[in-house]
């Protein structure tokens, strides 16, 4: 099972997401395979971090889709690369696009699913978008108004769990943990959870050994 996360904006919190996605996968006893495709080679980084301080298990990271996968393959897409984006895309079973809450960047998902569906010749497989650095503010409306504009590409699945603007996420990747590693009982650990069961549901099977 092949899954892109991507989107044309950058910003949009990516790589933290594959990363913590990754590990989550490795943690439910599957098979994982990351792939980093942007050139920046920030996912790299973080599973160098992870090796030099030690924790395990270690992640996988490839400079390109392998040809053989024994299970999970988690591709993440920079836009620099357009190229490999698209081929990547072309190979995906599904595509999970994290979006800030902001108009420019539900622009940003409209282009790239035009982008997704030139590169499947029309058939895209399956999109799912959700609310990524959500603003934890009870006031705001900038989550709820994002998801509604989303909510009106078409062929676009959007996800009711959101991950929101946390320093957890953002010690996540330069400390080379998952969150749910940091702080197991945290929020953000919390959302990582019910992103990672929704985005999968369906799609993983039983735990393997």
């Amino acid at each position: 099972m092949i899954t892109v996360i991507g989107n044309l904006k950058g910003g949009t919190g990516k790589s933290t997401v594959a990363f913590n996605l990754a590990l989550w996968l490795l943690e439910s006893g599957h098979d994982v395979d990351l792939c980093d495709l942007d050139p920046q080679a920030t996912l790299r980084d973080a599973a160098d971090v992870r090796v030099e301080l030690g924790f395990e298990p270690t992640l996988s990271v490839w400079g390109r889709v392998p040809s053989k996968a024994k299970g999970q393959v988690l591709i993440d897409v920079g836009v620099s690369d357009q190229p490999a984006m698209r081929r990547a895309l072309a190979k995906a079973d599904r595509i999970l696009i994290p979006v800030a809450p902001s108009q420019a960047d539900v622009w940003s998902t409209q282009q790239f699913v035009d982008i997704i569906a030139d590169a499947t010749g029309g058939k895209p497989p399956r999109m799912m978008a959700f609310i990524n650095r959500a603003d934890t503010h009870p006031a705001s409306r900038e989550n709820e108004e994002a998801e509604e504009a989303l909510g009106q590409l078409e062929g676009l699945t959007v996800l009711s769990t959101r991950l929101s603007q946390r320093m957890a996420f953002r010690r996540s990747f330069s400390e080379g943990l998952a969150v749910f590693e940091m702080e197991p009982r945290g929020k953000a650990a919390a959302e990582l959870l019910a992103l990672a069961q929704t985005a999968f549901d369906g799609a993983l099977g039983g735990r393997k050994s």
